[in-house]
């Protein structure tokens, strides 16, 4: 390993909150490793919101020029009763709280490479290699890798997801910090067999959702989506690809509208994402010369809009709150400038769930009602929570 003369940082995760953060340490004089149990980076994906104060840490970046170019634009949003028919047609910020002209959406693909692009010459990127083990000795963290050898960094850092293997490391199994909302989905591609452009068309009964999200004109694919309330997770279907298809299978089996092409192609896809709809939840992000951001440390749930923000936002303010500090100094200042503001986007999840998949035949009547008389994008506490903080000077 080359001498460096500033301090060392590794960085488990190249998703978003990771390379972001490699990119501020570097800004600050860190050399940065970055490992990265894939093979590479993950294209395509679910498309992802940026909003509020993560749009200034794009721009500070340089990225947002290439961010915006990418930007979808989707247009519509379309509800749909039990049988097909139109509940109401409305654009999608008029339930999500953007902003139109000013927030993003973007497929996660075109947001990782440009990331990865800011970064790549800069830091040392391991892929197809994950952390093992963690160890403190004298003034910094032994690391273990999977692949075989181990390093030791003056700092360590775990933005490795909702499911972190660094965070159990550090502070234990899940369970303790996984907060179900009591939804579970899937996610994948299949053929745009109904010309959708710009727009997702989601069916609705109480309790189930099946959502078909065109994120292109004229796009071949699709993304499909299916989401059913379920009172405790499945904890049996998350190691097996075979049970959840399955499960979601059983849950949809009766359903009408486009569900049946919809099943069929969730057999065959081979991009499947399940999981449980969920929050991380955690008293502290630190212990010693480790810690959280992102997803491992405050998954906030799609029903919010804003993990991608929160990714984007903490890893600038970790960055920030180490700058000029001590490690224990940067990392307490890191929980008090951040907090609040993870808090107050993890709350957002109430009205998230209540607009988008109702549980209760009264409930989707109510939803319906609201959607119907819907004229115009009303002032939300979404759009507060997403500016509520405002950045540190960058370096």
């Amino acid at each position: 390993m080359t001498p460096t003369l500033g301090p060392t940082a590794l960085i488990s995760g190249a998703s978003i909150a990771g390379p972001a953060l490699a990119y501020w340490l570097n800004r600050r004089g860190y050399a940065v490793t970055v490992v990265e149990k894939a093979g590479g980076l993950r294209a395509g994906g679910y498309p992802v919101d940026i909003r509020g104060t993560a749009l200034e840490v794009v721009r500070r970046m340089g990225i947002l020029p290439a961010l915006r170019d990418a930007h979808i634009d989707l247009r519509r949003l379309t509800f749909l009763d039990g049988d097909g028919g139109e509940v109401a047609a409305v654009h999608p910020h008029s339930v999500t709280g953007g902003v139109t002209g000013h927030d993003l959406e973007v497929r996660r693909g075109d947001l990782t490479d440009a990331l990865y692009a800011a970064v790549r010459d800069d830091v040392e990127f391991l892929f197809h290699d994950s952390v093992d083990t963690l160890g403190r000795s004298g003034h910094g963290v032994d690391v273990t890798f999977r692949g075989g050898g181990s390093r030791t960094f003056d700092l360590v850092f775990g933005a490795d997801g909702m499911h972190s293997h660094t965070r159990e490391l550090l502070f234990g199994p899940e369970e303790q910090f996984h907060r179900y909302l009591g939804y579970c989905f899937a996610v994948f591609t299949m053929r745009n067999t109904l010309g959708l452009s710009h727009e997702t068309v989601m069916w609705n009964t109480p309790g189930r959702a099946a959502a078909l999200y065109a994120v292109g004109d004229g796009d071949d694919d699709v993304h499909a989506f299916l989401n059913f309330a379920r009172p405790v997770p499945p904890f049996d279907a998350f190691p097996d690809p075979a049970a959840q298809r399955n499960l979601v299978a059983a849950v949809f089996a009766d359903a009408g509208w486009e569900v049946p092409g919809m099943l069929a192609a969730l057999r065959d896809a081979d991009d499947v994402f399940f999981d449980a709809v969920s929050q991380i939840r955690m008293p502290r992000w630190s212990s010693g010369r480790v810690a959280l951001l992102g997803d491992a440390a405050y998954a906030p749930s799609f029903l919010t809009g804003q993990g991608t923000s929160l990714a984007l936002t903490g890893a600038y303010m970790l960055a920030a709150a180490l700058d000029g500090r001590d490690h224990a100094a940067g990392l307490a200042a890191y929980e008090r400038d951040t907090r609040e503001f993870v808090t107050l986007n993890q709350d957002l999840v109430g009205t998230g769930g209540a607009t988008l998949f109702p549980t209760t035949a009264e409930a989707l009547a109510e939803r319906n009602a609201r959607l119907r008389n819907l004229t115009a994008v009303p002032p939300t506490p979404r759009r507060r929570a997403h500016t509520a903080l405002t950045l540190p000077a960058a370096p």
